[in-house]
């Protein structure tokens, strides 16, 4: 892993979200060039920081932050050629880090952000210190680095598509015309939602080729069509144009789908689908379990995007499991993001479990539906909307 980060010590006020600083730090360190560097950071108190302080620079008391380069790079032997692959490491004081962003107005994680940049650029041979040219060039490739991070990440918004399939559901129990998904669908636009997911069965139990028809026309954000790679769906998919064609497992015995693609096993058949469907101009989307080589044939039969199965995520039993599926969605959906596929995930996502995946950078849109709906019958369809934006809002913004 590049970035490696421990913790000594945790701010009871400020919890620090140590898998998104890691993404952070390796942000940092892509645009920075050496991303296939590995550094290690230490997030650490006063006492301690002063302890070290103290015996790597013989001062007194505690600092924000120390780098400790393992090589010091000039132009005859830049860090490319170096037959290492360690950069260094890198020590942070969150007892300092907050005191400083409080007396400075700065956001926490702003601050924090500022250490690790400053850390970055230490290691790589920049030293405010030697003079005051050199402590410009510094400030200036500080705030280089940090304004593009925060123009990336209000541009990186993770997108809420809504599925409106179990509108349908309702609707098809009594054989009537309502609730109408078209109707529906409008709604969920209008309480802010980016995309409207529809997945057309083979059996028909829920959306309707009428539903998809009229939804093409009428949808005002994103048309999502969920699918199997069958013949009989791939015609409908040319004919109808949708902005984005969800390759999905389907089984007529199952009550939702129930886990990702084979991919491996279905090799050819779901190239020639991707195939079939790019000459329309369709982008593919593979919805898949979070399995690193899924996701690497994914990528090598030509989709454009993955969408990562959470299912198993939301079902765990334990924090345990949990946890343990949880780093395979990191893992699988870092993985997509570095080969340059296009990343999405849901299934089973709802209002206690969202936040998380929310909070993953490398995932762009997170399809619901279920939850959405039955939260629904209880408050309205524009507030059921608007409190799963609320939280993929507030896991954004949360370092």
């Amino acid at each position: 892993m590049p970035v490696d980060i421990s913790a000594h010590y945790t701010l009871p006020s400020y919890p620090v979200n140590i898998e998104k600083l890691r993404r952070r730090a390796q942000w940092f360190m892509d645009r920075l060039e050496v991303g296939e560097q590995t550094v290690s950071i230490l997030l650490t108190d006063d006492a301690e920081m002063s302890s070290f302080n103290s015996q790597y620079r013989g001062k007194e008391g505690p600092t924000n932050v120390l780098s400790f380069p393992l090589f010091e790079a000039t132009e005859e032997f830049p860090f490319s050629d170096l037959p290492i692959d360690e950069l260094g490491d890198i020590i942070i004081s969150l007892d300092t880090a907050l005191r400083e962003a409080l007396e400075l107005g700065q956001p926490f994680p702003y601050r924090l952000n500022w250490l690790i940049v400053h850390g970055l650029l230490h290691l790589l041979g920049m030293d405010h210190e030697r003079g005051e040219q050199e402590a410009l060039e510094m400030y200036d490739k500080e705030q280089e680095l940090l304004t593009r991070f925060e123009h990336y990440r209000r541009n990186q918004m993770t997108h809420l598509a809504i599925n409106v399939d179990h509108i349908a559901t309702i609707r098809q129990a009594r054989g009537t015309t309502e609730p109408d998904p078209v109707t529906a669908a409008a709604m969920c636009e209008l309480a802010g939602a980016e995309g409207i997911v529809i997945h057309l069965r083979e059996d028909r139990r829920h959306i309707q080729d009428r539903d998809v028809h009229i939804l093409r026309k009428t949808i005002k954000t994103k048309m999502n069509l969920e699918m199997g790679a069958t013949e009989e769906m791939i015609a409908i998919a040319q004919e109808v144009i949708p902005d984005l064609v969800t390759l999905v497992p389907e089984k007529r015995q199952e009550l939702t789908t129930e886990g990702g693609l084979d991919v491996i096993g279905q090799k050819q058949k779901i190239a020639e689908a991707i195939k079939n469907l790019g000459e329309k101009g369709i982008p593919v989307s593979l919805f898949v379990d979070p399995d690193l080589e899924q996701i690497r044939v994914s990528h090598e039969i030509g989709a454009t995007f993955v969408e990562i199965h959470t299912g198993r995520y939301c079902d765990a039993e334990t924090e345990d499991e949990q946890e343990q599926e949880y780093n395979l969605i990191v893992d699988a959906a870092n993985e997509a993001y570095q080969l340059g596929l296009r990343v999405n995930a849901g299934h089973g996502l709802d209002y206690r479990n969202t936040a998380r995946i929310a909070a993953l950078e490398t995932i762009e849109e997170l399809s619901i539906g279920h939850s959405v709906i039955s939260r629904a019958a209880y408050v309205g369809i524009d507030q059921a909307v608007r409190e799963m934006l609320d939280i993929i809002r507030q896991a954004q913004n949360s370092l």
